[in-house]
This record gives structure tokens, sequence and C-alpha cells, in this order.
């Protein structure tokens, strides 16, 4: 009975090209790893499997003269060198490791291979169920019978299964006993394992700490000094764990799946989701009715660039409305979630405030020179409500008027408890203000856009606390209309709030309002600011601000950490990038090319929205069959797409191209559709549901 260790490295990484003969401390990080390996007790032998490639040469020579055994194999299909070479050492068990764990600790493998003995296993790992880790990433290791290599070597056939040896023994078609080991203790997560340059320089710190008093040092030596070094914890922790594994899953999809859609675990979840929470989820636009019901795939595992990957493995390009506007600068920014991992190890919460707060407010101000004080939420219907209690405490009036999509909350909603069509053209026709106090009825006012005749007449019939409005949604305001809002509420002694909370940071580096150059009282901010992390701020002039002084407005969770971190690292980035300018001009060039796509299919197309939130609306009456269609066909090419695009950094040339040549595609069944083809016999599933109709 042979325990065989066998340790996966190559030269040629993507991410850290040549990582395993770079340097730690005074040897070769492979090199590291294979002396701390030789310490474990129940390894019989331990083999380095490599490539047959001559890009591994360097490596294997490198390993060989140091006295360690090299085997060579297939660089592509690794799970077939793994079966090589444990046929050619006679092994009844095999330990799988990775060449980029370089502190590998023998005392865990040690461990895990007692219980591997000890149990009815066919598989055993310590690192397959991320909600169950155990030790910190860099821990990692698994353990099987040596003849599951020949099974697996015979029937797996994805991508994943051959390049990272062991999906298949986990599959329900191998019918194998496997299992997640949790070491004791459960330690803390942390990232030292090395694919990219920012781990490298956390496992040298690491090593030239620790070495030095201990050669042998273990994983608890390594986490207690991560928890005294937190900036260097965080250093690595934005990094996507298994990204590579993450991509052959990818590459899975698109080997099997053809231009036919299946049920996946999105919507099995999603069914199960009704039946447990109201409406399924917490924000009406990320329901899947609202896209393609029963196949849109509803739940991501995740999201990083403009890319998400469903529960399925399967990666999307999102070509559609970005997490609802709240990254601009792409899923996962590494600067952005990188400052939030540092938040994190640092503490989020705690007795004493955080002075990110103090420093936001300052950043915000500084923006606009109108403003003077701030205050925060995490959402922006809290914003909406924190501004609209503090104008009313300011002026000593209830009435406000609105035009735009200003949240849910009560105050808000009692628009449509005076009559049956006060909000119909603000969300969806109909909403029933259930649950709202009747006492309500006659408080809030609405307006349309561009029509300031409306907001005379209700501000003469009415002594309004506030005129809330958006500067712009879906087409800008005509000339001298926010002038005469401004010249109004200056009249009458009202507070002028423009909600900001999804314009904001698109068109300028700050509130849209800057473009126009009308200042309002209070703005909220939202959405963008903290590139999906929740920050939503609400500032205004002192003499309108301090009234929050004289009323209640106070909530713990308005108080972590992470919220202000991730607003004041977004800043610094977009400032950097001059984010703005980018996402206008992208949103431009999609419009553009939008059009020459129907103009090219005879089809007849509006274009709404401010350019970096930008949509196309097909102008016949199967326009929602159509945009329906757009979902169902764009799904299957893998995109999330639908007639809108809310734009970010991540959406480059390279992106957009293939974007559009999947949507002429579309275009060109819709033109058949429009000379007389049925879309419901092209339909695979129900109408999406209809989205806001607004008054902006």
């Amino acid at each position: 009975m042979t325990t065989l260790a066998i340790v996966q490295a190559r030269s040629s990484s993507s991410r850290l090209p040549g990582k395993v003969l770079l340097p730690i401390g005074a040897k070769p990080m492979i090199l590291h790893q294979l002396e701390r390996l030789r310490r474990c007790r129940r390894l019989d032998r331990l083999v380095l499997a490599t490539s047959d490639h001559s890009s591994d040469d360097t490596l294997a020579d490198v390993v060989s003269t140091a006295g360690f055994s090299v085997f060579r194999g297939d660089l592509q299909d690794v799970l077939e060198r793994f079966r090589a070479c444990a046929a050619l050492e006679q092994a009844s068990t095999v330990v799988r490791l990775t060449g980029d764990c370089p502190l590998s600790d023998p005392a865990l493998i040690d461990e895990l291979v007692e219980a591997f003995a000890e149990g009815d296993w066919d598989y055993l790992a310590n690192c397959v169920d991320e909600q169950q880790l155990s030790v910190p990433d860099g821990f990692d290791a698994e353990v099987f019978r040596a003849e599951m290599l020949e099974r697996a070597a015979s029937a797996a056939q994805l991508p994943s299964e051959r390049e990272h040896v062991t999906p298949w023994f986990r599959s329900s078609g191998a019918g194998l006993r496997w299992g997640h080991f949790r070491h004791q203790p459960v330690r803390p997560y942390y990232r030292v394992t090395v694919d990219d340059p920012a781990d490298l320089q956390v496992v040298r710190a690491i090593v030239a700490a620790l070495e030095p008093q201990d050669p042998a040092f273990g994983v608890d030596a390594v986490v207690t000094y991560l928890d005294q070094h937190p900036e260097l914890a965080a250093r690595n922790l934005a990094t996507m764990r298994n990204e590579g594994f993450m991509k052959s899953l990818a590459e899975d999809s698109a080997q099997v799946q053809p231009l036919v859609m299946s049920e996946g675990q999105g919507q099995e979840l999603w069914r199960r989701a009704k039946r447990v929470i109201p409406g399924g989820n917490m924000l009406l636009s990320k329901r899947a009715e609202m896209f393609l019901p029963e196949q849109w795939p509803a739940y991501f595992s995740r999201a990083k660039g403009c890319r998400v990957w469903d529960l399925d493995g399967r990666e999307l390009i999102d070509m559609s409305i970005m997490g609802i506007g709240t990254n601009l600068l792409g899923y996962g920014h590494p600067e952005v979630d990188g400052a939030v991992a540092a938040t994190v190890a640092a503490g989020n919460m705690s007795t004493l405030n955080c002075p990110e707060e103090v420093w936001l407010a300052e950043r915000l101000v500084a923006l606009h020179p109108w403003a003077e004080m701030a205050r925060f939420a995490r959402s922006g219907g809290e914003a909406n409500a924190i501004a609209i209690r503090i104008a009313r405490a300011a002026t000593g009036r209830d009435t406000v008027a609105i035009c735009g999509y200003h949240g849910w909350h009560d105050w808000y909603l009692a628009t449509n408890l005076q009559n049956d069509s006060g909000l119909e053209e603000h969300l969806l026709p109909g909403l029933e203000p259930n649950g709202v106090p009747r006492a309500l009825a006659g408080t809030v006012q609405p307006f349309s856009f561009n029509r300031l005749d409306q907001l005379e007449s209700i501000a003469a019939s009415h002594q309004l606390a506030a005129v809330k409005m958006e500067v712009q949604r879906t087409s800008p305001p005509d000339p001298g209309f926010l002038e005469g809002v401004r010249e109004l509420c200056n009249r009458r002694g009202i507070v002028l709030i423009f909600d900001e909370c999804t314009s904001g940071f698109r068109e300028t580096f700050g509130g849209l309002h800057l473009k126009y150059g009308v200042e309002p009282d209070m703005a909220m901010f939202g959405k963008a600011l903290g590139n999906g992390y929740a920050i939503t701020a609400t500032i205004g002039r002192r003499a309108v601000m301090e009234a929050a002084q004289s009323t209640f407005i106070s909530s713990t969770f308005w108080t972590e950490r992470i919220g202000p971190s991730a607003a004041l690292k977004t800043l610094e980035v977009m400032e950097r990038e001059r984010s703005w300018e980018r996402v206008t001009a992208t949103g431009l060039e999609l419009r553009r090319r939008w059009q020459e796509l129907a103009d090219r299919h005879g089809l007849s197309i509006t274009h709404n929205g401010l350019p970096a939130l930008t949509g196309f609306a097909i102008q016949s009456p199967k326009a929602l069959e159509y945009k329906t269609l757009i979902t169902q066909e764009m799904l299957k090419r893998g995109y999330l797409a639908s007639t809108s695009c809310y734009s970010c950094l991540a959406h480059t040339p390279d992106v957009i191209e293939p974007y559009l040549e999947a949507l002429d595609g579309v275009f060109a069944l819709i033109a058949e559709c429009e000379a007389g083809r049925s879309v419901e016999e092209l339909l695979e599933w129900p109408v999406c549901h209809g989205g806001f109709r607004r008054l902006n």
C-alpha cells in the first residue's frame, strides 16, 4: 500500500508566468514547497508531475537536480498525466497538491490522509466546499484511491475534468463516496496561495518573517502572523478564488451547450425562493420574470469585470443593467475590493465611529461646492427618506412635489392614496399602496418632467416643504426648466432636492446637476458610489441639513465601515480613470451601433436614458415580445442582454464587437417577424413582464 503525493506544476501560468521558479526566501517556490512536504509522516513517495512541453524543461531540471522525482506528461490533459504517474509509481492512494501552494503544512496533510484511511472514502478533500473551509486558501489537499484515476481517465469528458483532475470524482455520474474534510480548530480565511504578483508579495513577507524563527512553521503560525498584520493580509484578499477552475467550467458550458435552452440550477432555486421569500427576492428589477420567465439564470456564483458566472458555472457577459447600475467600474474591481478587504481585516464595526465617514463627507462636499454637510445610509430609498424628513423639519411643512422614482417608503407611495393614477406613470400601472397610512393622502403631489406649469400650479395651491426630482432620466431637461424650478423654490422658500442616486457620476464627476449649472439645496447619491458595496449619501446646505438635529434619523448599520471605505476608493479610481467620460462614450457608441443595426434590418427604434444608462425600444405592438426574444436568443449566445445597457469600464471594444455581431442575428429574426413570421413561435418561454413607466 503506497501513498503517493503528486504535486502538479507548470511554468506557463497565464497570470504569473514561471511563478513556480520565482524565489521565495533563498530558493525557488517549488523547492520551498517540496522540502516542506518531505516532512509529511503519511507520505511514502513524493513526485512533481509537470508537462513534457519544452516550456517546462527548466522546471524539471531544477527539481530533479535538487533530488526530487519528476514525472512528465501531457500539458493540457492533466488527468492523464496523473493517471500515468500513479500507474508508474504503483500507488494505492494519491494525494493531489498544486505547485501554487508553497506553504503546504505537513501536519494538515497527515491529518487528512489519516481521516481518509480511517473512513470509507473514495475521495476526501479540505477544499471542495467553499462554505465550509477550515484553513486559509493555500493549504488545499485532496486524497483519493489511485484506481479512481483509471476510471476518470476513461469516463471524464469535460475540459474542467481533464485539466483539474478531480471534478469527475464529485459528479453524480461517478457514484463515488466523497466528502469535505474540516480541520479542527477551524482557522480564519486568508489567502496564501500564489496566482498573481500580490499573492507572491504576501507569501514572501510571511516566509521572511517566520522562517528564520522556525523553518517548519505551520498553518497556525501563518494565521497568527496575518492576524497581527491585517494590511498585509488584505493585500490579496480581493483575488478570485479558483479563477482557473471557473474558466474551465465556462469551457464546459461552451462544449456541451447547444443553442437550445434547458433549465439550470438558477431556475430551480428561483422556484424555491418564491416559496420562502415574498416575490422571490428583494428587488423587483432583478426578478427573473422581468427578463426571461422560467429560463433566466436568476443567481450568480461569481462576477468580475462585465462577466458573470451562474450557478451552473456558465460564463455570461453582462450587456444589461450591471447590478442595476451599481458597478460603473465593473464587477469585482481589484482596488475597490482590496480596500474593502483591508477594512474587513482591520475590523468593520466597533463601539467607536469609523473615520472614513468623515473623509467621505469632506470628499463629497468638496466635489459640490454648494453643499456643506452630508449624511450617509446604505440604500437609495433610505437616502430619499432622510432628505424628505430633513426638508420637512427645516421648513415645518408637510407636502412635497415629486417628479421621478424615489424608492418604496410610505412618504413616496402616499401619492397613490389620493387617486388611482398618482404613481401610475412613475411605477407599475395599478400599483396599490397597501399598508401606507391613509392619513398621508395628499402629502405628495406628482408633476411631469419639463412641465414647469404643473409645478407652478401645485406650488400655488400647497405649502410645499420640498420639490424632489431627478435631473434627467429618459430625455434631457428643456432649456430653462431646471432654472425655472430653482427660481420657484427660491421664491417660495421650498427645499429643492435632486435625486441623483442613479444619475450621479455617470456624466460628470459628481451630480448630473453640475453639467446644467443648477444647484439644489440637497442631493442624494447611491448606485455607483460604492461600486457594488452598499453606501448612499445625502448632501446639502448647512441651513437645511442641520435640521436633522431637530428630528430623529439614526441607524446602527449606517455606521459600518465597508460602505464609506468602498466609496472613497471608488471615487479615487473614478477620478484617475475619468470614468464618467469613458462610460458616456461607450453608451453613445452603443446607441449609434444599435441604430445602424436597426437601419440595416428596416426596424424602427427609439433611444432613451443617459448615454451611460442607454436603452432602445422597438416601435411595434410586439415590442415586449421582441424584448423577450432578444433576451432569449442572446442568453443562448452567452450574454445577459435586453433592450438597455448600463455601461461600465469593462465594456471595452473587444467585448462590445462580439456582442453586436450576436445582436445582429437577433435583429434579423425580429425583421422576419415584422415581415410576417410569428414571434410567438420563436419564443420558447413566456413573455417578460413590463418594466417601470415614469413621468420623466
